[in-house]
């Protein structure tokens, strides 16, 4: 229903405000829900393509066209509590003078998002546009239409203090800031870090595992960028002097613009908004706070939702898989920082999720199949995920396994639509929620399938054993650089021996190597930064536990032992799998030296110990 509110409008011109009245509008509320079709006109042109979306939207501002009555006026919507500066900036811009009409804030915001949505979808010639929801940063806002993001990063920051629209430049910070993004997006970045120094800010990207200095910035913009990405974050942009922590969501691909994440789409297209998860770390340093992203890109992980994607070798996936299926035991996977151990235990998680369901018939009938549960039938998919309790317990949470679309394989249609039903719980020191706290409340809600983020100290160590003796499948991380050396970190950290060699069912070892750039054969290119690889690929080590392994644990062989015994047996050094890769063409031997053998040498008779450098 319409009703008569009386507005206050107010005349401001480039000079200030010159004066002032009230007005009674009809069906503001109306007009403010549909701005191309109330009685004031559509917003102006010139209002959509110098406002930006960004300053709109946070100031609460839109137009509603020209005064009928004055056609040298501009009539612009704004909230009731927006202040008077915001619109001088606005009749600056303009160079008009501004009418303010008062419309309700929530339906202002809606009718924002929709005029420049609108504005977008026209410049791209029928692209189809999604509203965004607005408790998500849209960078879009700042990169469509932007074909080279380098030089748009260069006007950006040139421009950065030449901005009408805010006293401080915030609006040029903010597009500095998304386009930052949206290049390391386009890169396939893991990390974003920018570094103050005494003469310049780095900003640097972590592009497969290996840090790249983008550019170079003034010294001066590095306070205004760091307060930007904390304020995306909701962190506190007063402190500076201690570390903080906090997570943002950008959504990229909503309307128009340039495909990202590998798809090999060019130009203008028109999709779905794909929400970008960010971690965000700041520090402070000598000559400022320093702050890094991480960017965690679901739709860049494809293994998250279908474990083939992992790109393990056939043998190695199914003796993998045959352990994880099983009611209890603990399973590790171990490597490096950046070794890809948690998208691992995250795949095995989706995968062991979907497992359950078995499709057969021709009738479209599901049974469910499930360790110690027996099975059930029926065509209801929306039970599948119940029959397993799956927690975890992370430091952080990185991927939210819940989310819908978290299922990828054909079988798991289901989990796409709904998500799999796995709770994550992050650790909290300040309130003593720690692995082994965590750990032990989780063992009170009956679980199945327990994930535990790391394996830090003996507490935790004790209790995840305890766990899996006690009928749950345990999955969990250890900092070694094999899988033998596993079994003895965990006697390091005073388990027994009996209990080790009970409770462990298998260690995955693994690495990631960067791939050589298959389009310009490993030379360097523009493409691939000159380094002459472009993409990586994981190295596997399995080590499965039999009955001979489990005595020679009781009896607290070394890990040297318990590897000549496990490869007498089948098992794949990450060596072997590396210079596979090496006769293939996949990698290179210097890629593999600095990943894998860490100063060893790759001969063709194997890798022999070097004192005196790397020889050609």
């Amino acid at each position: 229903m319409t009703a008569s509110r009386t507005t206050s409008t107010a005349l401001i011109g480039s000079e200030g405000p010159t004066s002032a009245s009230h007005d009674s509008v009809t069906g503001a509320s109306a007009s403010v829900h549909e701005p191309n079709g109330d009685r004031n006109g559509e917003p102006s042109p010139e209002f959509l393509a110098l406002i930006p979306h960004e300053f709109a939207r946070r100031h609460l501002v839109l137009s509603a066209g020209r005064d009928p009555q004055d056609p040298s006026t501009e009539l612009l919507h704004v909230a009731d509590d927006r202040p008077r500066p915001a619109l001088f900036n606005v009749g600056v811009r303009l160079r008009r003078p501004i009418r303010a009409i008062r419309a309700e804030a929530e339906l202002l915001a809606a009718a924002i998002d929709r005029a420049y949505d609108r504005a977008r979808m026209d410049s791209a010639q029928n692209a189809s546009t999604v509203d965004t929801p607005t408790h998500v940063a849209q960078i879009d806002d700042h990169i469509d239409g932007v074909d080279d993001v380098a030089s748009a990063l260069d006007r950006a920051v040139r421009d950065l203090d030449q901005d009408l629209l805010s006293t401080q430049g915030k609006a040029p910070v903010v597009r500095l800031v998304d386009l930052v993004l949206f290049e390391a997006l386009q890169r396939r970045a893991s990390d974003v870090h920018v570094q103050p120094l005494r003469d310049r800010t780095l900003v640097r990207y972590r592009l497969d595992g290996v840090l790249h200095t983008a550019r170079t910035l003034p010294p001066s913009l590095a306070a205004a960028v760091v307060s930007r990405i904390k304020v995306m974050a909701n962190l506190d942009v007063a402190e500076h002097r201690a570390p903080q922590d906090g997570r943002a969501t950008v959504s990229m691909g909503g309307s128009v613009g340039t495909s990202v994440g590998g798809s090999g789409v060019a130009g203008v297209v028109a999709s779905v908004p794909k929400a970008v998860d960010l971690r965000i770390s700041t520090l402070p340093s000598t000559f400022g706070e320093r702050v890094v992203i991480r960017i965690l890109d679901a739709s860049r992980s494809p293994h998250l939702s279908d474990f083939a994607g992992l790109g393990m070798p056939t043998r190695i996936e199914r003796e993998y898989l045959a352990q994880v299926s099983r009611p209890n035991g603990i399973v590790l996977s171990t490597g490096p920082t950046g070794s890809g151990k948690t998208t691992t235990l995250y795949a095995t998680l989706a995968w062991i999720s979907r497992q359950r369901e078995t499709r057969h018939g021709d009738h479209g009938s599901s049974t469910l199949v499930h360790a110690g549960h027996g099975s059930s039938g029926g065509g209801d998919l929306h039970r599948l995920d119940t029959e397993v309790n799956i927690m975890t317990i992370e430091d952080p949470v990185e991927y939210d396994l819940s989310a819908k679309g978290s299922g990828g394989s054909a079988e798991g249609t289901a989990h796409r639509a709904h998500g799999l039903a796995i709770s994550q719980t992050q650790v909290d020191p300040h309130k003593n929620l720690t692995f082994s706290t965590g750990l032990r409340h989780i063992l009170r809600q009956d679980p199945d399938v327990i994930m535990v983020g790391e394996i830090r100290d003996t507490e935790t160590a004790r209790i995840a054993v305890q766990a899996s003796l006690t009928g749950h499948l345990v999955l969990s991380t250890l900092h070694t650089n094999d899988a033998p050396s596993a079994v003895t970190r965990l006697l390091d950290l005073d388990i027994e021996p009996f209990l080790v060699a009970s409770s462990l069912s298998a260690v995955l070892a693994q690495r990631l190597v960067r791939r050589t750039h298959a389009e310009c054969g490993g030379q360097g290119c523009a493409a691939c930064l000159g380094t002459g690889y472009r993409g990586r690929i994981g190295l596997f080590e399995l080590l499965v536990m039999d009955e001979h392994l489990r005595s020679m644990v009781t009896a607290r062989a070394t890990a040297l032992d318990l590897r000549a015994r496990a490869e007498s047996s089948g098992m794949r050094s990450l060596s072997d799998a590396g210079r596979e890769l090496v006769d293939q063409g996949v990698t290179t031997r210097e890629e593999l030296e600095r990943v894998v053998l860490m100063g060893d040498v790759l001969t063709d008779e194997g890798p022999i110990a070097d004192t005196n450098g790397i020889s050609s």
